[in-house]
This record gives C-alpha cells, structure tokens and sequence, in this order.
C-alpha cells in the first residue's frame, strides 16, 4: 500500500511544543513573519502598529546601529531568531552581542540562527502588561543575557537592567540623563529624547559617548583579540 501523506500542522497561538517541534512547523509556514515559542508556548503577535512599534522600534536599531559601526568585534541584530533552550525561542526586537572572538555568550549556528544568551537585548513593547516584562524577562535573567531594555510605549517608560548575582537590577541615568550600558563601554542613551522620538538628540549624545576614553580603551580591548 502507498504511504501515508504526512502534513505538519500550522503553528496556532498557544500550542504546547518543544523548540524542535517549534521549528519543524514554522518552517512550514514561509508566509509567517514572526511567532515565538515561550516557556513551551507559541505566541503568535498581531499586524504591528507604526507609532506603537515600527517607529519606535526604527529609532532603537539606529541608535544600536550607530554603537555597532565604532566598535569592532560587536554584532547587532534585529528580529534575529534567538535559540536559548529546549522551551524557549524568541525573536527579540534588537541585540547587541559581542562577536565570538570577543568571548561572546551567543554564537551563530551551523544553519544560521544564534544560540546562548546576548550581552544586551532590547525589546519594544506597549505597556508593563505585556509578556516582554514577565515570561520573556525571566528568561532572559535565567539564561544569563547580562543587561535587559524594554521600551514601553504607551507608558513613556524605559527600563534598563543589568544581570548582577542572578537577578536584574535597574540601571539609573546619569546627571545628564543618560543610562550607561556597564557591558559595552561607550554605549549610552539619552532616555527623554528617546522618548520624545527626538532621533538627532539619541544619536548626537551617542556619538558624544563614542568619544569617551572608556570607548577608545575598549575598542583597543577589542582589536586585541579580533
């Protein structure tokens, strides 16, 4: 008798499956842009908004984006499928990590999807009710990504922790109302213009910290071991 066709089943929000099951039916979805799999469970998001996430979300990769072109040896990315264990595979709005000749915690798999923990991810989310700020959170603190960002939109609110003896503690700004990545030296955001989507003033204040001899010290850290 002939075999069986099989069919692999669409992905549906809620669906209990393990990472390679996860895959397994993504991949058979090509018209899918984005679902994650958390703690177990598939997430599937709704069409995004432009001025609650595709503008915001633009103004966080320009900004990392300028970090990333003076610092050697760093690698950003956005929506990059990220696989951190058996339960859990997301796709966090940007990264920044340390490429793994710089002793980076992630690295680029064999078929091209990063594995291990970031040392920074930011994520753009709508309000304090959103999964950024409960399951995805306590994954990314117990799988070792060193500082966690979350914009929350509709709130007007940025939050920045740092990983410190297993539990993330938040950053405060500055005098000048700047919050300082302690992971990449140099990296700094000025937390009211970014919430006034004052683009020129993020990005000046960036360059401003590139000139930093904290920067130019870890660039030549860097450059050390590329």
């Amino acid at each position: 008798m002939p075999a069986l066709a099989t069919t692999i089943p669409p992905l549906e929000n809620g669906d209990r499956l393990n990472r390679w099951e996860f895959e397994r039916r993504y991949h058979a979805m090509p018209d899918l842009k984005k679902a994650e799999l958390i703690e177990g469970v598939v997430f599937m998001p709704s069409p995004l908004h432009f001025g609650q996430h595709a503008e915001p979300h633009a103004l966080v990769m320009g900004w990392l984006v300028t970090y990333w072109a003076a610092t050697p040896g760093v690698r950003v990315a956005d929506n990059a499928t990220l696989r951190l264990d058996a339960d859990n595979e997301f796709q966090p709005d940007a990264l920044l990590c340390l490429s793994e000749q710089a002793s980076g915690h992630a690295s680029v798999s064999e078929d091209d999807y990063l594995e291990g923990a970031p040392e920074l991810v930011v994520e753009v989310a709508a309000t304090s009710a959103s999964k950024d700020m409960h399951d995805k959170r306590k994954v990314y603190r117990r799988m070792g990504v060193r500082e966690y960002v979350v914009w929350l939109v509709r709130e007007k609110r940025l939050l920045w922790w740092r990983l410190e003896e297993g539990e993330y503690r938040a950053l405060e700004p500055d005098a000048d109302g700047l919050l300082h990545s302690r992971v990449f030296p140099g990296l700094a955001l000025n937390v009211q213009a970014l919430l006034d989507r004052d683009v020129a003033r993020v990005l000046a204040e960036q360059q401003r910290c590139l000139q930093t001899e904290a920067h130019q010290a870890f660039v030549e850290k860097l450059r050390g071991v590329l």
